[in-house]
């Protein structure tokens, strides 16, 4: 019998190790980018504005000057989506991918060494803008070349499943950020505020030099590659007609971008509620220790990085739309009795709630987007879509944590506003995804049709 019969090819072989190589590049590039991310979230919710902007006199007018701050990367993320998504659809997407990763490490590191204002003054506050400004740039770039890759190198019937390892990523940075940060939250305010917060932005270091040694390992993807031949096919002429991608995007991908966005938006917006603006609540309104808040955010993404693979490899089965509204449906029904439990200061209930929120609420949203989204571009705009689908949505995003400070602040803490606004969002982003058409069975190698709906 021939060995062809039993085992595949060795063709089939290498492409399934080229298709785990880049899976595993996408989920520690963007466990750097959370990682980043998220230790930033979590010093603005606890000591950025005690350093950088000091106000003895209502320390929520600090925080809330570092929230700020946070929102002033998502302003410099479409530029950096617009850039590297320009360049990746062009010329390829591993170039991209290494730049954006040193510039989110460096900047990150960086931020570590910044002296505080009580050291240098205004110029502190001014340098960490500047740092984020350029962390928020490349981030713009980051997530949608990692999910390219895992997606356009999985098979065509694992999609979803290979396209969530991006998203483990997240899981996986969420871990490493608070349990860092839960780390050095234990020590006294004096060291924590002196040296220990400036211990996980510097541990950055190590997780950029694995990332950077696996994506220069990385060739291009076969659908880039497919791509740029069926290109190269054509007439001289067709080729100089052919638009920038972002030209192309808006003028022939504006219904799949508007609803990308609108999944982005609910997603994201839920999302943070977990992330950062439950550990201001908690911090600021409660009594439920912050350490206990971060542990807590730790064991629920510990349980995401199942959650995650689980729910993007279901959407293979199921389609990206049904897990899309399985998620929406439980961030409206868990929104609210969030905010209620940390209110209660129910310790044992709070580690239940952010494991069902962010496990299983955000781990169907955000676990098929990678797939969902790519699947709605065609190959030579798939980046830049990809990219402004979640970059665009990021600059209202960005400002979430900071509005939701004020609203805190404003109503004395109570936080029904915050929960309302959630919720309106949850329902957008499942309205998109209803509207939206299934994509589990889109042809990946398409160069410029538009998505059809698989019946």
């Amino acid at each position: 019998m021939a060995p062809s019969a039993i085992t595949p090819s060795a063709a089939e072989q290498e492409r399934t190790t080229l298709a785990k190589r880049a899976a595993v590049a996408s989920l520690v590039g963007t466990a750097v980018e959370w990682y980043d991310y998220f230790i930033f979230g979590t010093a603005s919710a606890l000591v950025f504005g005690k350093l950088f902007f000091p106000n003895e006199e209502d320390p929520i007018i600090g925080t809330l000057s570092a929230f700020a701050v946070f929102g002033v990367g998502f302003f410099a993320r479409p530029v950096g989506g617009v850039v590297f998504g320009h360049f990746g659809d062009k010329f390829g997407r591993k170039a991209a991918l290494v730049t954006t990763l040193i510039m989110m490490g460096a900047s990150t590191f960086l931020i570590g060494l910044l002296p505080t204002t009580s050291q240098i003054g205004i110029w502190a506050p001014i340098l960490l803008v500047l740092l984020r400004l350029v962390q928020g740039f490349g981030v713009g770039g980051e997530w949608g070349g990692a999910s390219l890759v895992a997606v356009e190198y999985a098979p065509a019937h694992k999609r979803g499943a290979y396209g969530s390892f991006p998203q483990i990523g997240n899981a996986i940075g969420l871990v490493l950020s608070t349990s860092v940060f839960a780390a050095v939250s234990m020590l006294p305010d004096d060291q924590l505020l002196s040296w220990g917060w400036r211990v996980p932005f510097l541990l950055s270091a190590v997780l950029i030099a694995v990332g950077l040694f696996i994506r220069f390992k990385l060739t291009e993807t076969p659908t880039f590659q497919a791509a740029q031949e069926k290109l190269e096919q054509q007439s001289a002429e067709e080729q100089g007609k052919e638009r920038m991608p972002i030209a192309e995007l808006f003028k022939r991908f504006k219904r799949p971008l508007l609803l990308a966005m609108g999944m982005r938006l609910g997603e994201a917006v839920f999302g943070y509620i977990i992330l950062t603006i439950g550990l201001t609540f908690a911090e600021n309104y409660t009594d439920v220790p912050r350490t206990h808040v971060l542990i807590a955010g730790s064991v629920a993404a510990a349980f995401a990085i199942y959650t995650y693979y689980f729910f993007g490899k279901l959407s293979d089965r199921i389609g990206r739309r049904a897990v899309f509204v399985i998620g929406s449906l439980v961030g409206i029904v868990v929104t609210f009795p969030f905010f209620w439990i940390l209110d209660a200061d129910a310790l044992v209930l709070t580690y239940v709630i952010y494991v069902v929120a962010y496990a299983i609420g955000v781990g169907a949203l955000y676990g098929v987007e990678p797939a969902f989204f790519s699947e709605l571009f065609s190959t030579k705009v798939r980046y830049t879509g990809l990219s402004l689908s979640a970059q665009i949505p990021s600059v209202f995003i960005g400002l979430w944590p900071l509005a939701s400070t004020a609203l805190l602040a404003a109503t004395d803490g109570d936080p029904w506003p915050i929960a309302l606004i959630t919720v309106i969002a949850l329902l957008i982003g499942m309205v998109c995804a209803l509207l939206a058409p299934e994509t589990n069975k889109t042809d990946m190698t398409r160069v410029g049709e538009d998505p059809e709906e698989s019946r």
